[in-house]
């Protein structure tokens, strides 16, 4: 299954379900009809450290140049519900469905208010991590799957969703030379290891697990993110040209 304009696959009540690109998964937001709005939905996914932010403004600069209008979005940037996340990942003590809960609402906002009014004026909402981020987070912590998949139902299918696929050590060594570990990235509410490296190692193992069985499941289209910069953007400028051209053009007729 691809998010290619086609079909994605989100667990709702109990079952696979397959949803058409720029639909909703499941029951969506009963005031908010989307049905037929112009706007795409192109994602980035991929762990800390991968380069998503990076390749999210090289190509909101590109698109812009190409004439689009584009709306950027990414995680925990709600205007409600980044101070309350802010201040509980400070204190520490989070729980997993805490955890789960804060982020779901924090997208839940950034829908309605972002994403849906872009769509419907026909923007592309280029969005650093979707809401695969918090599936992988959340089945990592032991999150029931199904659960977690049917909270999210209101959320949108992207029109394509890119995975940066990095190794274990790469990526331990990008953290390390950038700005180091901290507590939530490095799993330390999950008490994997004795001190934060190890639990960071044994953390991003498990999150590269669950990303791994979410590009089947979902359809990404994955790109190895330990190339360079410059070669990972034309990759998905290459991509996202040609879905784009392949959306606008005119559906044939056919002859009766």
């Amino acid at each position: 299954m691809t998010t290619n304009s086609s079909t994605s696959s989100l667990v709702d009540e109990g079952g696979a379900t397959e949803v058409r690109a720029g639909s909703y998964y499941g029951y969506g937001i009963p005031y908010l009809p989307i049905q037929g709005y112009p706007g795409k939905i192109i994602a980035i996914e991929g762990t800390d450290g991968v380069g998503r932010s990076t390749q999210i403004s090289l190509l909101r600069e590109w698109l812009e140049v190409q004439g689009y209008g584009v709306v950027e979005t990414g995680w925990t940037r709600s205007d409600l519900m980044q101070p309350t996340i802010d201040l509980a990942k400070a204190s520490n003590t989070l729980n997993k469905l805490t955890f789960v809960l804060l982020y779901a609402t924090d997208f839940a906002d950034r829908l309605e208010k972002e994403i849906i009014p872009a769509l419907k004026a026909g923007f592309i909402v280029l969005s650093d991590r979707y809401i695969f981020t918090a599936l992988a987070r959340a089945g990592v912590r032991g999150v029931d799957r199904t659960w977690v998949r049917s909270l999210y139902g209101f959320a949108i299918a992207p029109h394509l969703v890119f995975y940066l696929k990095i190794d274990e050590k790469t990526l331990i060594r990008r953290v390390l030379q950038s700005r180091g570990m901290d507590y939530w990235e490095s799993g330390m509410d999950m008490k994997l290891g004795d001190d934060i490296y190890e639990s960071f190692r044994a953390y991003q193992r498990s999150l590269l697990r669950e990303y791994a069985s979410m590009a089947d499941e979902f359809g990404f289209r994955v790109l190895d993110a330990r190339r360079k910069v410059d070669v990972i953007q034309e990759e998905l400028r290459r991509q996202i040209a040609a879905f784009l051209a392949e959306s606008e053009s005119p559906t044939p007729v056919r002859p009766e």
